[in-house]
């Protein structure tokens, strides 16, 4: 259905607490999320924590704890990390919870009904961070694991196997049939290239393991993390157990996910999709790392910033908005204290905060802090707007993260250029101009709420803040009361309506602070 939208984050590890390169993702997610409900979409959005992993188990064991007492104190941790954030997540689902296990009990008995599931042995690479077998191919020089740079395990062990072999022709079809299914591209032509290489049978279980989802028959084994943790996106919503629930949620629309996790999403989990019947998600989009310093952030190499530090000098709205100016969204980026200042006062300080000042003083000089009389049809500027509006939507729509904010920040720079060529200023020194001064304000004031608008999925504390002093009644976090097309149309600013010159938005920093 067009007016529904599911979008899910991976979930995290919760070996230990969230770092700046874990908040990347869920932005990302949040930015779209909001994005969807501003459309009026029946908007769910799905994340949480892994926690049956060997790297779990063995953080525990650190401190003198069982895997459930750390995860029932870590969790929390994350959790808040994400409100803090402002992610507007509707569900947090635990792999540990019984919902989830029951489920995915639910889902693997399918799996072995159906003849897919067999018992062999496995013997290869295994790399413990990674949590994953590794294909000979992939290893670095020195048996290293290529995502972290460790040595790998050799194992020898008894698992279950899925037939993933068995659906090697049919993932084929299906990347052929839906060309949006990986995204960006370059991911897409990987999978392909990889699926194309020949599929191998994939081990769903691991022997002798105290912690995780027991196989239902065979509870000797648990079932391997990675299946585990792949169901969370139907457990979360139904699967097995609210027929209803799940068809009205399912498929999702967006997995957003690393693009060091793609396999699994973009093969393993379509491919026991269809082995249970079950219908495949729309779009698997796949961004890079944060990195700082040109590495992935990592305690060991002293390359760790975590989100309050960074919460502490800057705030939220400029922190989100950093992490997605920052990084064109598919490709690997940087976080580097520089960067973020800049960026915070070039574009946030010198842009949309002067912009949103100058206007509201000026408001309050010449029309005592009131909306002046305007054209609701508008003049050039109008129809500018609405290109804006457009071209936002066309890149919101397709998951154009970083087109769409980008459309954004090209309407506040027209605007302040808008402000140069028109000087309101200089036209209120001279005679008989008081009316083309009301109009110039008008439509300067009206096009700022509308930017307020297509920037509020990035920034919502600021862009609220910014609708209400231009005199919009009802915030946009309440939903703005009204539909996204009434919100974005020219002229909804009444004459005579109240506005308030508050604080400045963003205050400019100074690089001692």
């Amino acid at each position: 259905m067009e007016d529904r939208f599911y979008i899910t984050s991976a979930i995290y590890y919760v070996n230990d607490v969230p770092h700046v390169g874990h908040t990347y993702e869920i932005v990302a997610c949040d930015v779209l999320a909001r994005y969807h409900r501003l459309k009026g979409d029946r908007t769910w959005f799905l994340t949480g924590s892994d926690e049956h992993s060997q790297n779990v188990a063995k953080a525990a064991a650190e401190r003198g704890l069982t895997p459930a007492e750390w995860t029932d104190q870590v969790v929390p941790k994350w959790q808040d990390t994400w409100k803090s954030l402002d992610i507007s997540f509707d569900d947090w689902i635990r792999t540990s919870e019984d919902r989830h296990v029951r489920r995915v009990q639910k889902f693997v008995n399918v799996l072995y009904e159906n003849g897919d599931v067999y018992l062999g042995s496995y013997e290869g690479a295994y790399c413990v961070s990674c949590e994953e077998f590794k294909a000979e191919s992939d290893l670095l020089e020195g048996d290293l694991c290529p995502i972290h740079r460790i040595p790998v395990e050799r194992l020898s062990e008894e698992n279950y196997f899925f037939r993933l072999s068995k659906y090697q022709d049919r993932l084929l079809a299906h990347y052929e049939a839906n060309p949006g299914f990986v995204r960006p591209e370059t991911r897409r032509n990987e999978v392909v290239s990889f699926v194309r290489s020949g599929l191998k049978d994939l081990s769903i279980s691991r022997p002798s393991a105290d912690w995780g989802v027991p196989v239902p028959w065979d509870p000797k084994h648990v079932i391997y993390v990675w299946v585990d943790a792949l169901l969370n996106y139907a457990t979360a919503v139904g699967y097995g157990e609210e027929p209803d629930r799940f068809a009205e949620v399912w498929p999702a629309n967006v997995h957003m996910i690393g693009k060091d996790i793609i396999r699994f999403h973009a093969v393993i989990w379509p491919a026991m999709l269809m082995a249970t019947g079950v219908e495949l998600p729309h779009t698997v989009l796949t961004h890079g790392f944060l990195n700082f310093g040109g590495e992935k952030m990592s305690k060991t190499r002293g390359t760790m910033v975590y989100p309050a530090e960074v919460l502490e000098k800057f705030g939220v709205d400029s922190y989100r908005w950093f992490l997605m100016r920052e990084v064109q969204f598919g490709q690997d980026g940087n976080f580097s204290w520089e960067s973020m200042l800049a960026r915070h006062n070039a574009e946030l300080a010198n842009g949309i905060g002067n912009l949103a000042s100058r206007v509201l003083a000026m408001l309050g000089s010449y029309f005592g802090g009131q909306i002046p009389e305007g054209s609701a049809a508008g003049g050039g500027l109008a129809d500018e707007v609405g290109g804006f509006v457009s071209r936002y939507r066309e890149a919101m729509d397709d998951h154009g993260l970083s087109a769409g904010l980008a459309v954004g920040f090209d309407l506040v720079s027209r605007l302040n250029g808008y402000l140069v060529e028109r000087a309101p200023w200089a036209l209120a020194k001279q005679e008989g101009r008081a009316d083309e001064l009301a109009g110039v304000l008008y439509e300067v004031v009206e096009a700022l709420r509308i930017a307020a608008l297509l920037l509020w999925p990035v920034m919502p504390e600021a862009m609220d803040r910014l609708w209400a002093d231009v005199g919009e009644p009802v915030l946009l976090s309440d939903g703005g009361g009204a539909s996204f097309e009434e919100l974005a149309a020219w002229g909804r600013l009444t004459p005579g309506t109240p506005t308030r010159r508050g604080e400045p938005l963003f205050p400019r920093l100074e690089a001692e602070a």
